[in-house]
Formats: C-alpha cells, sequence, structure tokens
C-alpha cells in the first residue's frame, strides 16, 4: 500500500526543470552591459562587472543556508521563498534609474544582486537534493537533468531581454516569433523579475522529498567494494570539511567556474569588442543592433551547450566514472580558453565559447553527484551548499579577471536612437581580453592535474 500511495518521481524533474530555467537567467547579464553603461557611460569596465560578481557570490553563500534550511523544513517552502525573493529583486531593481551613477550601481548591486542572488541560491539547492534523494539509481545522469534547465535559461531569456530593451522581434537561434515593445533595460528587469517569481513559485509545489529509506523499484544498491563511495555512508558538515577530499574537489571547482563564469558573463561584449574592433568607425546603429544581436544569440548558444553539458557529462560519468570525466573537461576547457583570443570569426567564437559552456555545464553537473557520492545525501543539501561556495569564488574572480586584465585596444562611436527619436552618439571601449583567457585555461590544466592525481573517497571520521 505504501508503494502505491508513492508520486511519481519524475514529477519532481518537472518541477525542478521549471525552477532552473528561470533561476539560470542570471546567465544573461552580459546583454545588459552595454545599455547600462550607455545609460550610465562613466561607468567602467570593473564597475558594469561588480552587480555580476555580486549576484554569483550572494547565489553562492545562499547556497548554503538555503541547503540547511531544506534539509529542516523541506524542499517545497524554502524553494518557494526563494522565487519571491528573486522575483522582488528584479521587480525593485526596475528604479536602478531613478538614482545618479553611484547611487544607481548602489541600488542594482542591492536588489539585482543581493536580493536576485539570495533567492536563486535558496531555490537552487532545492531541486537537486531533491532529485539525488529519488533517483539513486541514475545520480549522474539526474543531477545532469536537475541542472540542465539552469543553463538552458539563457537560451530563451537572452534573446528575450535583448528585444525588450531595444525593441525588435524575439528570436531564437536567427529564427524570428513575434515582435516585443521597447521598454529599456530598468522596465526589463522587472518584466523578468514577475516571470520569474511565478515560475519558480510554481515549480516548487512540485518538489517533495521520498519517504525515508526509499529505494526504486527493480534496483539494488551497490555494496560498498563495488562502488566509489566510501565506507562512511553520511558525512555531517564539519567532518566532511575535515577530508582532504573535500579541499581537492573546492579548489578543482574553483578553477573550472572560474573559467566557465568569466565566458558565460562577458559572451556578450567579448563578441562584440571582437567585432567592432574590425569596423571603422562610427558605427551606424543598424550594424550596432546587428552586432549586439549576434552577442545576445552567442549567449543563448552557450547556454544550450551549457544545458547539454549537465545531461551529457553526467551520463557519461555514470558510465567511466567520476574522475576520468572531471579530467577530460578539464583538459577540453584548458585547450579552448588557451586559443579563444584567436577565433575572431564568428562560427569559430561559438565553437569555443560552446566548449567551455560544455565543460562547465558538466562541472555543474559532477560535482553535486561527487558530493553525493563520497559525503553521502543525509546532510546533502548544506554539504553541497559548502561545496558550491567555490562557484561563487570562481563568480567573483572570472569576471573580475576579465575586466581588471583587458586591456584598451581602441574607443569607437556608434549611434543610437534616443526616447524623444534623436539620433545620438555613444562610445563602445573595445578591450583585449587575452590575460584573462590565459590564467583560467592555465588554471583548469594544473585542476585536470590535481584530479587524476589526487582525487580519492575521504577516509571515514574516527
Amino acid at each position: 500500500m505504501a508503494e502505491q500511495k508513492l508520486m511519481n518521481r519524475w514529477i519532481v524533474v518537472i518541477g525542478a526543470l521549471v525552477i532552473q530555467v528561470s533561476l539560470g537567467a542570471v546567465y544573461i547579464w552580459s546583454v545588459f552591459q552595454t545599455p547600462l553603461k550607455a545609460v550610465f557611460p562613466n561607468w567602467s569596465e570593473t564597475v558594469v562587472t561588480l552587480p555580476a560578481q555580486i549576484v554569483l557570490a550572494a547565489f553562492a553563500l545562499a547556497v548554503i543556508f538555503g541547503g540547511r534550511f531544506q534539509d529542516r523544513l523541506g524542499p517545497r517552502k524554502v524553494a518557494t521563498v526563494g522565487g519571491i525573493i528573486l522575483g522582488a529583486g528584479l521587480i525593485l531593481a526596475r528604479f536602478t534609474g531613478n538614482f545618479s551613477s553611484a547611487g544607481a550601481l548602489m541600488w542594482l548591486i542591492l536588489t539585482f544582486s543581493i536580493m536576485g542572488g539570495v533567492g536563486i541560491g535558496a531555490a537552487y539547492v532545492c531541486p537537486i537534493a531533491t532529485c539525488v534523494k529519488w533517483f539513486p539509481d541514475k545520480r549522474g545522469l539526474i543531477t545532469g537533468l536537475a541542472v540542465a534547465g539552469f543553463g538552458a535559461g539563457a537560451f530563451f531569456f537572452a534573446p528575450l531581454a535583448k528585444a525588450l530593451i531595444s525593441g525588435g522581434n524575439y528570436q531564437l537561434l536567427g529564427a524570428s516569433f513575434f515582435g516585443l515593445p521597447k521598454i529599456g533595460v530598468f522596465n526589463t528587469f522587472m518584466t523578468l523579475g514577475v516571470i520569474f517569481l511565478v515560475a519558480v513559485v510554481a515549480g516548487a509545489q512540485l518538489l517533495r522529498n521520498p519517504p525515508a529509506g526509499y529505494i526504486p523499484a527493480g534496483w539494488t544498491p551497490l555494496k560498498p567494494a563495488q562502488s566509489q563511495a566510501p565506507a562512511k555512508a553520511d558525512f555531517a558538515p564539519g567532518e566532511m570539511l575535515r577530508t582532504g577530499a573535500f579541499w581537492v574537489l573546492w579548489i578543482t571547482y574553483f578553477a573550472g567556474c572560474t573559467a566557465g563564469l568569466q565566458v558565460i558573463m562577458k559572451a556578450s561584449p567579448v563578441w562584440q569588442s571582437f567585432r567592432i574592433g574590425q569596423i571603422t568607425p562610427p558605427i551606424a546603429e543598424g550594424d550596432f543592433n546587428k552586432i549586439a544581436a549576434a552577442g545576445a544569440m552567442a549567449v543563448s548558444i552557450l547556454a544550450i551547450f551549457n544545458s547539454l553539458g549537465r545531461i551529457l557529462w553526467g551520463k557519461i560519468s555514470d558510465s567511466i566514472g567520476r574522475k576520468a570525466a572531471l579530467a577530460a573537461m578539464f583538459v577540453l576547457c584548458a585547450a579552448a580558453m588557451l586559443t579563444l583570443d584567436w577565433l575572431r570569426a564568428y562560427p569559430s567564437y561559438l565553437a569555443g565559447i560552446c566548449v567551455v559552456g560544455l565543460c562547465f555545464g558538466g562541472y555543474l553537473a559532477l560535482y553535486p553527484a561527487v558530493t553525493a557520492d563520497f559525503f553521502g545525501t543525509k546532510h546533502y543539501g548544506v554539504n553541497y551548499g559548502w561545496m558550491f561556495s567555490a562557484y561563487g569564488a570562481g563568480g567573483i574572480l572570472g569576471p573580475y579577471l576579465a575586466a581588471a586584465l583587458m586591456k584598451v585596444v581602441s574607443k569607437s562611436p556608434y549611434q543610437v536612437t534616443d526616447t524623444a527619436g534623436k539620433v545620438a552618439e555613444k562610445i563602445f571601449t573595445v578591450g583585449n581580453y587575452r590575460p584573462a583567457f590565459i590564467v583560467s585555461g592555465i588554471a583548469c590544466l594544473v585542476a585536470a592535474g590535481i584530479v587524476w592525481l589526487a582525487l580519492k573517497p575521504p577516509q571515514a571520521a574516527k
């Protein structure tokens, strides 16, 4: 009778995907960068990058607390609260334009970055923690699916944000679907906030933990001798933090996230620098809009590979093992980062960033799975929250490196039509991002060596 009352576990996956697609829109920041610099021309590259760094850091820190609360209160309540905070943050970001330059930056950080990041972090861990408990038989694949939506979010929302900011058709992969009004960058924040609030709260209602001791029908757990798991099934957070395995995982996760988030959060302006640097100024409005649209499409295509990487590498790791899969991903990511600055034709640029996205998506699938493999699922929410702090650290360092190490090549004027219908001239700063790419590429090579030589399950605490 008890088995008959069990809900279909795939309903949890549907709820997870609905939530994660909305949360994944954090990756569309690069679409906002150029419009914000047009409104606040005294914002430097490092200044306009700061909200992106802080939202990722707040996101990662909130995962720790969100994991702890969802372990105690259950995933539905915590994900619901997270959706409300995220939506409210973006709705309040609508008022950024009411402030002067310095005040606007502080308001945007408070609303978009801190409130938005806390909301994302609170909701993000709930689908992952729930899915790994329902699917012990498909842990690598299911963690990939659970976070695939997060990677895919930018695919849908980057072109939506671009069309709402400047007006025009909603486009996916170059195909136009419907026209949208020009509402500007600040009203776009508000529109997205309403969408995310509704979607995340709705998806949260589908999350439920399985009953204690749940085992899928027809599946027999592997004995310790047959698996890679340590003899101790469940590590408390303090025990986990005292193991060498945790720090090997944390350091390598940090390296992968530094590279991946550097590219994801800068994909559009990097392409704009590549292309605008090849054109004699001044740049006509139509030409600039085409370049910006190509940048937004690059973010969308990158999102596809980010999402696919979570499923693909999760499945591969179930077959060849987490260690071999991680080492392969770091080598591929390093190769792409070290060659990215030479890939200046649009197809080759897409190929380079998509390889990075594919590997980055794999990190977001495999590290949750390895955390469950090594440290168990009893304290999974808070344990993965601590592991995920590597993502937050990478989210601070990766975009910062791109901004701080960028060398200004030129300043190119381009034309835009203002709200009064008059043609105005703005300045686009063309940058060279090669030093940041090389630093991140070398870090990924080092991470590959660390994984291959030092990654092994932890010893049980005495």
